[in-house]
Protein backbone atom coordinates (compact mmCIF):
# COMPACT_ATOMS: atom_id res chain seq x y z
CA UNK A 1 0.00 0.00 0.00
CA UNK A 2 1.63 3.31 -1.21
CA UNK A 3 -0.28 5.34 1.31
CA UNK A 4 1.03 6.84 5.21
CA UNK A 5 -0.47 5.22 7.73
CA UNK A 6 -2.64 6.24 10.42
CA UNK A 7 -2.03 9.14 12.37
CA UNK A 8 -2.91 7.22 15.16
CA UNK A 9 -0.30 4.51 14.76
CA UNK A 10 1.99 7.02 13.74
CA UNK A 11 1.72 8.84 16.91
CA UNK A 12 1.72 5.48 18.78
CA UNK A 13 5.41 4.32 17.08
CA UNK A 14 7.05 7.97 17.82
CA UNK A 15 6.27 7.44 21.39
CA UNK A 16 7.48 4.50 22.04
CA UNK A 17 10.65 5.75 19.97
CA UNK A 18 11.21 8.76 21.59
CA UNK A 19 10.60 6.91 24.88
CA UNK A 20 14.20 5.31 24.26
CA UNK A 21 13.49 2.04 26.82
CA UNK A 22 12.32 -1.16 25.64
CA UNK A 23 11.60 -4.08 27.70
CA UNK A 24 9.57 -7.34 27.97
CA UNK A 25 5.91 -5.46 27.10
CA UNK A 26 3.82 -7.69 25.15
CA UNK A 27 0.41 -6.68 26.24
CA UNK A 28 -0.91 -9.85 23.86
CA UNK A 29 -4.22 -9.97 25.75
CA UNK A 30 -4.81 -5.66 24.82
CA UNK A 31 -4.10 -7.13 21.27
CA UNK A 32 -6.44 -10.04 21.29
CA UNK A 33 -9.31 -7.40 22.89
CA UNK A 34 -8.77 -4.45 20.05
CA UNK A 35 -9.16 -7.17 17.20
CA UNK A 36 -12.06 -8.81 18.90
CA UNK A 37 -13.46 -5.42 19.39
CA UNK A 38 -12.81 -4.02 16.02
CA UNK A 39 -14.71 -7.46 14.28
CA UNK A 40 -18.04 -6.92 16.30
CA UNK A 41 -18.01 -3.84 15.02
CA UNK A 42 -17.05 -4.01 11.52
CA UNK A 43 -18.52 -7.40 10.99
CA UNK A 44 -20.83 -8.17 13.51
CA UNK A 45 -18.53 -11.00 14.39
CA UNK A 46 -18.21 -12.22 18.10
CA UNK A 47 -14.76 -13.49 19.04
CA UNK A 48 -13.23 -14.78 22.10
CA UNK A 49 -10.06 -13.11 22.74
CA UNK A 50 -8.27 -16.27 24.63
CA UNK A 51 -9.16 -18.01 21.44
CA UNK A 52 -6.42 -16.37 19.44
CA UNK A 53 -3.06 -16.95 19.19
CA UNK A 54 0.10 -14.44 17.31
CA UNK A 55 2.94 -15.58 15.48
CA UNK A 56 5.14 -13.58 13.64
CA UNK A 57 3.34 -13.38 10.39
CA UNK A 58 0.15 -14.71 8.40
CA UNK A 59 2.77 -16.93 6.00
CA UNK A 60 4.27 -18.32 9.13
CA UNK A 61 0.75 -19.20 10.41
CA UNK A 62 -0.57 -20.96 7.74
CA UNK A 63 2.91 -22.77 7.04
CA UNK A 64 2.67 -23.72 11.10
CA UNK A 65 -1.39 -25.31 10.63
CA UNK A 66 -0.01 -26.88 7.52
CA UNK A 67 2.25 -28.84 9.76
CA UNK A 68 -0.25 -29.51 12.61
CA UNK A 69 -3.05 -31.13 10.46
CA UNK A 70 -1.10 -33.23 8.20
CA UNK A 71 1.98 -34.97 7.74
CA UNK A 72 4.69 -35.58 5.30
CA UNK A 73 3.36 -36.94 2.23
CA UNK A 74 -0.33 -35.93 2.90
CA UNK A 75 -1.65 -33.47 0.06
CA UNK A 76 -3.22 -29.49 0.86
CA UNK A 77 -6.05 -28.18 -1.99
CA UNK A 78 -6.14 -24.78 -2.96
CA UNK A 79 -8.04 -23.15 -5.32
CA UNK A 80 -6.38 -21.50 -8.27
CA UNK A 81 -5.62 -18.52 -9.13
CA UNK A 82 -4.22 -18.25 -5.88
CA UNK A 83 -2.05 -15.89 -3.84
CA UNK A 84 1.46 -17.37 -4.89
CA UNK A 85 3.23 -18.05 -1.46
CA UNK A 86 0.20 -20.75 -0.40
CA UNK A 87 1.94 -23.24 -3.13
CA UNK A 88 5.41 -22.36 -1.45
CA UNK A 89 4.37 -23.03 2.08
CA UNK A 90 2.55 -26.44 1.17
CA UNK A 91 5.71 -27.99 -0.96
CA UNK A 92 8.63 -26.91 1.52
CA UNK A 93 6.72 -28.69 3.92
CA UNK A 94 6.98 -31.47 2.28
CA UNK A 95 3.15 -32.00 0.95
CA UNK A 96 1.67 -32.14 -2.30
CA UNK A 97 -0.29 -29.64 -3.93
CA UNK A 98 -4.08 -30.19 -5.20
CA UNK A 99 -5.69 -27.68 -7.33
CA UNK A 100 -9.13 -27.30 -7.89
CA UNK A 101 -9.59 -24.05 -10.35
CA UNK A 102 -12.30 -21.95 -9.59
CA UNK A 103 -14.75 -21.21 -12.35
CA UNK A 104 -14.66 -18.33 -14.67
CA UNK A 105 -18.04 -17.11 -15.54
CA UNK A 106 -17.66 -14.17 -17.89
CA UNK A 107 -15.00 -12.68 -15.77
CA UNK A 108 -16.76 -14.04 -12.87
CA UNK A 109 -14.99 -16.16 -10.44
CA UNK A 110 -16.96 -19.10 -8.87
CA UNK A 111 -15.99 -22.18 -6.29
CA UNK A 112 -16.41 -25.60 -8.24
CA UNK A 113 -17.63 -27.42 -6.10
CA UNK A 114 -18.01 -30.40 -7.77
CA UNK A 115 -13.96 -30.63 -8.38
CA UNK A 116 -14.06 -29.76 -4.99
CA UNK A 117 -16.12 -32.77 -3.89
CA UNK A 118 -14.04 -35.01 -6.02
CA UNK A 119 -10.90 -33.74 -5.00
CA UNK A 120 -11.64 -33.27 -1.15
CA UNK A 121 -12.21 -37.08 -0.90
CA UNK A 122 -9.01 -38.32 -1.95
CA UNK A 123 -7.86 -39.64 1.47
CA UNK A 124 -5.00 -37.61 1.77
CA UNK A 125 -6.29 -34.67 1.49
CA UNK A 126 -6.46 -33.30 5.01
CA UNK A 127 -6.33 -29.64 4.87
CA UNK A 128 -7.23 -26.80 2.28
CA UNK A 129 -6.38 -23.12 1.99
CA UNK A 130 -9.23 -20.54 1.65
CA UNK A 131 -8.51 -16.95 0.81
CA UNK A 132 -11.52 -14.83 1.69
CA UNK A 133 -11.32 -12.30 0.66
CA UNK A 134 -9.83 -14.06 -2.47
CA UNK A 135 -6.58 -12.53 -3.66
CA UNK A 136 -5.76 -12.73 -7.03
CA UNK A 137 -9.69 -12.50 -8.51
CA UNK A 138 -11.52 -9.89 -5.63
CA UNK A 139 -14.11 -12.05 -4.66
CA UNK A 140 -15.38 -11.80 -1.55
CA UNK A 141 -17.55 -15.12 -0.73
CA UNK A 142 -21.00 -15.20 -0.02
CA UNK A 143 -21.95 -16.98 3.45
CA UNK A 144 -24.42 -19.69 1.03
CA UNK A 145 -20.85 -20.36 -0.84
CA UNK A 146 -19.01 -21.04 2.21
CA UNK A 147 -21.70 -22.68 3.40
CA UNK A 148 -21.45 -25.40 0.78
CA UNK A 149 -17.97 -25.35 0.92
CA UNK A 150 -18.35 -26.44 4.47
CA UNK A 151 -20.17 -28.91 3.81
CA UNK A 152 -18.13 -30.48 1.37
CA UNK A 153 -15.49 -30.69 3.37
CA UNK A 154 -16.86 -31.85 6.68
CA UNK A 155 -18.01 -34.63 4.78
CA UNK A 156 -14.60 -35.82 3.89
CA UNK A 157 -12.62 -34.82 7.30
CA UNK A 158 -10.42 -31.89 5.94
CA UNK A 159 -9.79 -28.71 7.55
CA UNK A 160 -10.53 -24.95 6.33
CA UNK A 161 -7.56 -23.15 6.93
CA UNK A 162 -9.12 -19.37 5.81
CA UNK A 163 -6.49 -16.68 5.01
CA UNK A 164 -8.84 -13.31 6.07
CA UNK A 165 -6.02 -10.63 5.88
CA UNK A 166 -8.28 -8.64 3.68
CA UNK A 167 -11.39 -8.95 5.16
CA UNK A 168 -11.79 -4.97 5.93
CA UNK A 169 -10.97 -4.06 2.24
CA UNK A 170 -14.63 -4.21 0.68
CA UNK A 171 -16.39 -2.32 -0.88
CA UNK A 172 -20.02 -1.42 -1.25
CA UNK A 173 -22.71 -4.00 -1.66
CA UNK A 174 -20.87 -6.71 -0.30
CA UNK A 175 -20.09 -8.24 2.97
CA UNK A 176 -17.24 -10.70 4.71
CA UNK A 177 -18.48 -13.41 6.09
CA UNK A 178 -15.57 -15.32 8.13
CA UNK A 179 -15.21 -18.84 8.10
CA UNK A 180 -15.65 -18.65 12.08
CA UNK A 181 -19.31 -17.19 11.41
CA UNK A 182 -19.99 -20.66 9.49
CA UNK A 183 -18.27 -23.42 11.54
CA UNK A 184 -15.76 -22.32 14.12
CA UNK A 185 -15.61 -25.72 15.82
CA UNK A 186 -14.11 -27.34 12.87
CA UNK A 187 -11.93 -24.95 10.84
CA UNK A 188 -9.40 -21.94 11.80
CA UNK A 189 -9.37 -18.88 10.19
CA UNK A 190 -5.95 -16.41 10.76
CA UNK A 191 -7.87 -13.40 11.10
CA UNK A 192 -6.15 -10.81 12.57
CA UNK A 193 -3.81 -9.49 10.88
CA UNK A 194 -3.79 -4.99 10.32
CA UNK A 195 -1.18 -5.59 7.48
CA UNK A 196 -3.57 -4.58 4.72
CA UNK A 197 -6.01 -3.21 6.36
CA UNK A 198 -3.92 -0.79 7.42
CA UNK A 199 -0.48 -0.62 5.82
CA UNK A 200 1.22 -2.00 8.56
CA UNK A 201 2.85 -5.01 6.02
CA UNK A 202 6.48 -4.80 7.93
CA UNK A 203 5.28 -4.21 11.40
CA UNK A 204 2.53 -6.54 11.81
CA UNK A 205 1.69 -10.28 13.50
CA UNK A 206 -0.27 -12.61 11.98
CA UNK A 207 -3.06 -14.08 14.74
CA UNK A 208 -4.77 -17.38 14.60
CA UNK A 209 -8.67 -18.10 15.77
CA UNK A 210 -10.50 -21.40 16.08
CA UNK A 211 -12.94 -22.82 18.13
CA UNK A 212 -11.63 -25.96 17.97
CA UNK A 213 -10.17 -26.36 21.70
CA UNK A 214 -7.74 -29.13 20.20
CA UNK A 215 -6.46 -27.50 17.49
CA UNK A 216 -5.85 -24.26 19.20
CA UNK A 217 -3.75 -25.93 21.93
CA UNK A 218 -1.40 -28.43 19.72
CA UNK A 219 -1.00 -24.87 17.79
CA UNK A 220 -0.44 -22.38 21.29
CA UNK A 221 2.38 -25.41 22.62
CA UNK A 222 3.85 -25.36 18.81
CA UNK A 223 4.14 -21.72 18.52
CA UNK A 224 5.48 -21.30 22.46
CA UNK A 225 7.79 -23.99 22.17
CA UNK A 226 9.23 -22.22 19.06
CA UNK A 227 9.18 -18.98 21.50
CA UNK A 228 7.23 -16.96 18.04
CA UNK A 229 4.33 -15.62 20.35
CA UNK A 230 5.86 -12.60 22.19
CA UNK A 231 6.17 -10.07 18.82
CA UNK A 232 7.82 -6.55 20.11
CA UNK A 233 6.55 -3.67 21.46
CA UNK A 234 6.27 -1.31 18.27
CA UNK A 235 3.89 -4.28 16.57
CA UNK A 236 1.85 -4.88 19.76
CA UNK A 237 1.21 -1.08 20.51
CA UNK A 238 0.94 0.41 16.53
CA UNK A 239 -1.29 -3.19 16.69
CA UNK A 240 -3.96 -2.06 19.21
CA UNK A 241 -3.64 1.71 17.90
CA UNK A 242 -4.72 0.35 14.14
CA UNK A 243 -7.83 -1.20 15.74
CA UNK A 244 -8.89 1.60 18.69
CA UNK A 245 -8.23 4.43 16.15
CA UNK A 246 -7.93 3.90 12.85
CA UNK A 247 -11.31 3.28 11.91
CA UNK A 248 -11.81 6.71 10.32
CA UNK A 249 -8.51 6.47 8.32
CA UNK A 250 -9.87 3.09 7.09
CA UNK A 251 -13.41 4.89 6.06
CA UNK A 252 -11.35 7.17 4.00
CA UNK A 253 -9.19 4.30 2.34
CA UNK A 254 -12.34 2.26 1.25
CA UNK A 255 -14.28 5.21 -0.08
CA UNK A 256 -10.61 6.39 -1.75
CA UNK A 257 -10.16 3.43 -3.53
CA UNK A 258 -13.97 3.02 -4.90
CA UNK A 259 -13.15 5.88 -6.54
CA UNK A 260 -9.76 4.59 -8.41
CA UNK A 261 -12.03 1.55 -9.36
CA UNK A 262 -14.46 3.63 -10.91
CA UNK A 263 -12.15 5.74 -12.66
CA UNK A 264 -10.50 2.72 -14.08
CA UNK A 265 -13.66 1.36 -15.32
CA UNK A 266 -14.48 4.21 -17.29
CA UNK A 267 -11.05 4.17 -18.71
CA UNK A 268 -11.24 0.58 -19.81
CA UNK A 269 -14.63 0.52 -21.15
CA UNK A 270 -13.70 4.25 -23.09
CA UNK A 271 -9.94 3.97 -23.81
CA UNK A 272 -8.58 0.62 -23.48
CA UNK A 273 -11.72 -1.86 -24.14
CA UNK A 274 -9.03 -4.86 -25.40
CA UNK A 275 -8.32 -4.94 -21.52
CA UNK A 276 -11.47 -6.29 -18.85
CA UNK A 277 -11.50 -6.36 -15.56
CA UNK A 278 -13.15 -9.19 -13.50
CA UNK A 279 -15.66 -7.40 -10.90
CA UNK A 280 -14.10 -6.12 -7.94
CA UNK A 281 -16.04 -7.09 -4.40
CA UNK A 282 -12.53 -6.72 -2.20
CA UNK A 283 -8.70 -6.50 -1.23
CA UNK A 284 -6.68 -3.62 -3.01
CA UNK A 285 -5.73 -5.91 -6.34
CA UNK A 286 -7.26 -6.41 -9.47
CA UNK A 287 -7.21 -8.90 -12.06
CA UNK A 288 -7.35 -7.88 -15.55
CA UNK A 289 -8.29 -10.08 -18.50
CA UNK A 290 -5.42 -9.34 -21.60
CA UNK A 291 -6.12 -12.00 -23.63
CA UNK A 292 -7.70 -9.43 -26.63
CA UNK A 293 -4.43 -7.72 -26.90
CA UNK A 294 -2.87 -10.62 -28.29
CA UNK A 295 -0.37 -10.54 -25.74
CA UNK A 296 0.71 -13.50 -23.07
CA UNK A 297 3.80 -14.57 -21.32
CA UNK A 298 7.09 -12.98 -21.48
CA UNK A 299 5.17 -10.63 -24.68
CA UNK A 300 2.58 -9.32 -22.18
CA UNK A 301 5.77 -8.70 -19.16
CA UNK A 302 7.55 -6.86 -21.69
CA UNK A 303 4.50 -4.69 -22.85
CA UNK A 304 4.29 -3.66 -19.49
CA UNK A 305 8.10 -3.43 -18.60
CA UNK A 306 8.01 -0.89 -21.81
CA UNK A 307 4.86 1.37 -20.14
CA UNK A 308 6.59 1.04 -16.96
CA UNK A 309 3.19 -0.09 -15.70
CA UNK A 310 3.97 -2.16 -12.49
CA UNK A 311 1.74 -5.49 -12.34
CA UNK A 312 2.33 -9.04 -11.06
CA UNK A 313 1.93 -11.37 -14.09
CA UNK A 314 -0.68 -13.65 -13.99
CA UNK A 315 1.37 -16.80 -14.03
CA UNK A 316 2.62 -16.04 -10.53
CA UNK A 317 -1.19 -17.09 -9.53
CA UNK A 318 -1.82 -19.81 -12.48
CA UNK A 319 0.42 -21.26 -14.81
CA UNK A 320 -2.01 -21.15 -17.33
CA UNK A 321 -3.42 -17.32 -16.50
CA UNK A 322 -0.73 -16.37 -19.38
CA UNK A 323 -2.99 -13.53 -20.59
CA UNK A 324 -3.46 -12.05 -17.19
CA UNK A 325 -2.15 -9.73 -14.71
CA UNK A 326 -2.83 -8.48 -11.04
CA UNK A 327 -2.55 -4.61 -10.45
CA UNK A 328 -2.48 -3.28 -6.63
CA UNK A 329 -4.57 -0.01 -6.54
CA UNK A 330 -3.39 1.68 -3.29
CA UNK A 331 -1.78 3.90 -4.26
CA UNK A 332 -2.15 7.83 -5.47
CA UNK A 333 -4.98 8.08 -8.07
CA UNK A 334 -2.73 10.15 -9.97
CA UNK A 335 -0.03 7.32 -10.32
CA UNK A 336 -2.94 4.94 -11.02
CA UNK A 337 -4.02 7.12 -14.14
CA UNK A 338 -0.61 7.61 -15.57
CA UNK A 339 0.14 3.79 -15.59
CA UNK A 340 -2.49 3.12 -17.33
CA UNK A 341 -2.51 5.42 -20.11
CA UNK A 342 1.18 4.69 -20.30
CA UNK A 343 0.06 1.20 -20.97
CA UNK A 344 -2.63 2.09 -23.52
CA UNK A 345 -0.21 4.31 -25.25
CA UNK A 346 2.49 1.18 -25.70
CA UNK A 347 -0.41 -0.94 -26.35
CA UNK A 348 -2.10 1.25 -29.09
CA UNK A 349 1.58 1.53 -30.42
CA UNK A 350 1.88 -2.63 -31.02
CA UNK A 351 -1.66 -2.29 -32.69
CA UNK A 352 -0.63 -0.07 -34.96
CA UNK A 353 2.23 -1.98 -36.15
CA UNK A 354 0.30 -5.10 -36.31
CA UNK A 355 -2.23 -2.77 -38.52
CA UNK A 356 0.77 -1.99 -40.76
CA UNK A 357 1.92 -5.43 -40.75
CA UNK A 358 5.06 -5.11 -38.73
CA UNK A 359 6.83 -7.63 -36.26
CA UNK A 360 7.46 -5.67 -33.22
CA UNK A 361 11.11 -6.37 -32.43
CA UNK A 362 12.27 -8.22 -29.52
CA UNK A 363 11.45 -7.20 -26.34
CA UNK A 364 13.06 -8.04 -23.15
CA UNK A 365 11.00 -9.18 -20.36
CA UNK A 366 11.31 -7.46 -16.80
CA UNK A 367 13.47 -9.16 -14.58
CA UNK A 368 12.76 -6.94 -11.78
CA UNK A 369 10.07 -8.49 -9.65
CA UNK A 370 10.70 -11.80 -7.41
CA UNK A 371 8.38 -14.84 -6.66
CA UNK A 372 10.09 -14.02 -3.07
CA UNK A 373 8.07 -11.26 -2.98
CA UNK A 374 5.06 -11.46 -0.06
CA UNK A 375 2.90 -9.04 -1.69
Amino acid sequence: MDFAVANPIQEELLRLANRGQFSYEFNSKGVFAAISNWFKRRHNLSLDPDKFEQVPGVLTAIAMLIRELTELGDSVLMQVPAYHQFGKVISTAGRNIIKSPLRNIDGSYEMDYTDLEEKLSAPDVKAMILCNPHNPVGRVWRRDELEQLVSVANRHSVTIISDEIHSDIIYAGHRFTSMMAVDHENHVSVIGSPAKTFGMHSISNGYVYTGNEVLLERFKKTADSMYLTHGNAFTTFATIAAYENGEAWVDELLTYLEGTLAWIDQFLKEDLPAIRMSPVEGTYQIWLDCSATGLAGDDLKATLGDSGFGATPGTWFDQDATQFIRVNIAAPRADIEKAFRQFKTVLDRIAEDRAKGHVPADQKACSGASTNSCC
